[in-house]
């Protein structure tokens, strides 16, 4: 039987992250993956643009992960517009008169999560074990064992489901987990256009269809449809050419002429919340504990904020000679990643559900909700700290001077 400190359930950008916070630890971590080491060490390109916080900047950096990036894979948002339905009203989000120079930064997913891979795989004290599917866990008052499916069994002092937001080591330990069906499917994609974009990513919310325009470089902008599943489908069946028209017309050539550019990718939409985030000596992060919808885009950064929380409370822990998975411990992971996620979480759904509301009342609830949001300093950089997450910025300082 092998033993470990810590072992990690997932190979995805939160499970390496963490393990990579306590790489300098001294404790020892494992890492088990379902996917061959392939997938996770080269990735391939999956469609999907993350929108990262300054805050996930800084984590980022700090764990090594940010110089591993490609610089060409990296662009800027330094403006963002909010449009609703047919009005003509427009809610803008910019830098001007503050400390900072971008609202956030674009990067791939599969980017990501290569860096994250890159970053951790030379450190000594982790060993990332790949193609073993996690069949049982059985936690003790000092251990917990985890059963692998070729029979091998890991001791650990604490365990950590980091394997999606349909977790399995969720289940496993007897955590519920409220889970919310949109009904409707993120089609993505990538667009050159004629005109520039200046770095201005616009979130249009139609009456049918949701429809996001992300600044990325060279002319070209990252494309996310929220439409109802059975209309994906037909979006999808579309050639290169009427589909880039249609685009471009219900972007009302903003951008010009617009082309797509390589594949359309399609992924249904689930919320999902962990109703915990622990168990007896074990831990919830990434999708696991929190699945995001993405019009917020505060899903990997959420997961990557609760990986370095708990990892923080980890290595005090060990310095200090104390247990690193003790009940007091991931209480107080729970209740911090709680105080933080909860509020964003339901606020998330709130957007979604009034923002995809067609009923007369919806619609002109909406136009006000955008009015007010432009209107009233205070809420107006209250919403552009939590885009950011830049605590220390003159925007943040605002909410209380205001």
């Amino acid at each position: 039987m092998k033993k470990c400190d810590v072992a990690i359930v997932g190979g995805g950008p939160a499970g390496l992250s963490f393990a990579n916070s306590l790489s300098s630890s001294g404790l020892n971590i494992v890492v088990l993956e379902q996917q061959d080491l392939d997938s996770i060490e080269t990735p391939k390109p999956d469609g999907r643009e993350i929108a990262l916080t300054h805050l996930s900047l800084k984590i980022m950096k700090q764990l090594g992960i940010w110089d591993k990036i490609p610089e060409e894979h990296i662009s800027y948002i330094k403006k963002a517009h909010v449009l609703d339905g047919d009005s003509d009203y427009t809610l803008k989000f910019d830098t001007d008169k503050t400390s900072i120079q971008e609202l956030g930064y674009m990067v791939p997913n599969f980017s990501i999560r290569k860096g994250c891979f890159d970053a951790v795989r030379d450190k000594s004290n982790v060993t990332i074990v790949t193609k073993q599917k996690v069949t049982s866990i059985l936690a003790s008052d000092k251990n917990s064992i985890v059963s692998l499916e070729d029979g091998e069994q890991i001791k650990a002092k604490l365990v950590v489901g980091a394997d999606s937001r349909f977790s399995a080591t969720r289940r496993m330990m007897g955590i519920s987990a409220d889970m919310h069906d949109f009904g409707r499917t993120a089609l993505v994609c990538r667009m050159t256009h004629e005109k520039l974009h200046n770095q201005t990513a616009s979130e249009c919310f139609h009456y049918e269809r949701t429809l996001a325009v992300l600044p990325l470089n060279n002319n070209v902008s990252s494309i996310v449809i929220t439409l109802k599943a059975p209309d994906a489908a037909q979006v999808l069946a579309m050639t290169d050419e009427e589909f880039s028209e249609d685009t471009a017309r219900r972007f009302g050539y903003e951008l010009g002429k617009m082309q797509l550019k390589g594949k359309r990718f399609s992924y249904p939409l689930m919320g999902t919340y962990a109703n915990k985030f622990y168990a007896k000596r074990f831990a919830l992060m990434g999708d696991a504990a929190v699945g995001m919808h993405p019009v917020t885009a505060h899903g990997f950064n959420l997961g990557l904020r609760g990986a370095d929380t708990l990892a923080q409370l980890i290595i005090k822990a060990n310095k200090n000679g104390e247990d690193i998975a003790s009940e007091r411990l991931l209480r107080r992971y729970h209740r911090n990643h709680r105080n933080v996620s909860r509020p964003l979480y339901l606020g998330t759904n709130g957007i979604v559900g009034l923002f995809t509301n067609d009923k007369p009342f919806a619609k002109i609830l909406r136009k006000g909700v955008l009015r007010a949001g432009d209107k009233i300093p205070p809420l107006k950089n209250f919403i552009t700290n939590q885009l950011t997450e830049e605590k220390n910025s003159s925007i943040f300082k605002g909410i209380f001077s205001s």
